[in-house]
């Protein structure tokens, strides 16, 4: 499927396929490990959650060759109501960010 050919994220062909979804991706995981779709789906909730607890718990996951997700913070700001253009207090928040690795980002160029 996605994994041994063409990447979902090449949008750059006369065709382009629509994101890759959760489905998807785990009937990738499971041809690729020729595995059930159940233990395929298992897969990739356990490497997902284990994703969300690193960020959540040590402000950041890397693995090399692929990227880094980490907590961001977002301070409080003023915006605007875009159905009155009002001004509007927005709450600060915590955000995950992503960034790819460099070997990642330049394969896409």
């Amino acid at each position: 499927m996605y994994l041994s050919g063409a990447s979902p994220l090449n949008t750059h062909s006369a065709s382009p396929k629509p994101d890759m979804n959760k489905r998807e991706l785990v009937e990738a995981v499971c041809e690729q490990l020729q595995t059930t779709k159940t233990a395929a789906e298992e897969t990739v909730n356990v490497v997902l959650k284990a994703i969300q607890d690193g960020v959540k718990g040590d402000n950041q996951v890397s693995v090399a060759g692929f990227g880094t997700w980490s907590m961001r913070q977002r301070a409080a700001r003023t915006g605007r109501n875009p159905q009155t253009g009002e001004p509007m207090q927005i709450k600060a928040s915590t955000s995950v960010g992503f960034k790819p690795a460099k070997a990642w980002k330049d394969s896409l160029n």
